[in-house]
């Protein structure tokens, strides 16, 4: 894609690896002003020197160690962030965890709790800190990561499906609530990913995942998984003054033909297409279970 996010500065969670840093990578390249953030320090410090390669005279990169699931944490990463550029325009969610797997009442409920904590309540801890500057702005883009465990079952990884369900339909939820302020929420999944999450599923083995599960990962593995680069060409499309307007969706990094949004705002505007929805027996062809 040929966009260009020259002139705007984003806050990207979760950004010293994997598909954080590759839509960092691809902002950078596309002019923006990037702040990255993540809790590992040593990570966080290599991904900002690569990042830091690929700027222009004007632009610039920074970083901040930040555990998005702290309130004092985010509020003292935002304050870094006000003093860093003139404005933010771009949030994307990304900073996230599997947590624990096996079954739910086998589990460490510290670790499940966390789980929602850094997944769930990091994500709307970042959106609450951004959201007066973007409001005050009348402008902002939120992009939020999603995953598999929003749109099916992940038995023995719920931590991770219930936190990644309950992020989409806040987004769905704030991107009508701040609708007249001209800030766009939207979700992105990415495909499966040959990232450090997939790792964490092979280390536990089948009897903490379920045989499955961990064929499906370890075939992914071997094969490869899905492209990072779709995932980031997405969060660069969204990021964009191109997507102006749409908002409140959850698009697929691969399936969807999202290049092809903007022709199709006034119909996007009226649907409820790329939403979380309850099936029922009439969308499937039956004619049963419906007054």
């Amino acid at each position: 894609m040929n966009v260009s996010l020259a002139g705007k500065n984003a806050l990207i969670t979760g950004a010293s690896q994997g598909l954080g840093l590759a839509i960092a990578t691809a902002y950078v390249r596309a002019g923006a002003g990037v702040l990255i953030c993540a809790r590992e320090a040593a990570a966080l410090e290599e991904a900002h020197r690569q990042l830091a390669k690929l700027t222009s005279p004007g632009q610039s990169v920074h970083s901040h160690q930040t555990d998005v699931s702290n309130p004092r944490d985010v509020d003292q990463l935002l304050a870094a962030a006000g003093k860093l550029f003139p404005s933010l325009h771009i949030l994307v969610n990304n900073a996230g965890v599997y947590g624990p797997k096996g079954a739910i009442e086998e589990v460490a409920w510290e670790e499940w709790v966390h789980a929602i904590e850094v997944n769930l309540f990091g994500s709307i801890l970042m959106c609450r800190a951004v959201l007066p500057h973007f409001k005050a702005q009348r402008y902002g883009k939120i992009i939020q990561l999603s995953g598999g465990g929003a749109t099916n079952p992940l038995p023995r990884i719920s931590a991770y499906a219930a936190s990644k369900a309950a992020i989409v339909r806040f987004a769905e939820t704030l991107a009508e609530e701040v609708r007249e302020y001209r800030i766009d929420v939207n979700s992105i999944a990415p495909g499966p990913l040959n990232t450090r999450l997939l790792d964490e599923v092979l280390a536990a083995g089948p009897e903490k995942v379920g045989p499955g599960f961990y064929e499906r990962s370890l075939r992914q593995k071997e094969q490869g998984g899905a492209p990072i680069e779709k995932g980031a060409e997405l969060a660069l499309f969204l990021a964009s003054s191109a997507s102006d307007g749409i908002t409140g969706k959850l698009l697929s990094a691969l399936w969807d033909r999202w290049e092809q949004l903007p022709e199709h705002l006034a119909e996007l505007e009226k649907t409820d297409i790329y939403t979380l929805r309850r099936i029922v027996p009439g969308d499937r062809g039956c004619n049963w279970g419906e007054r």
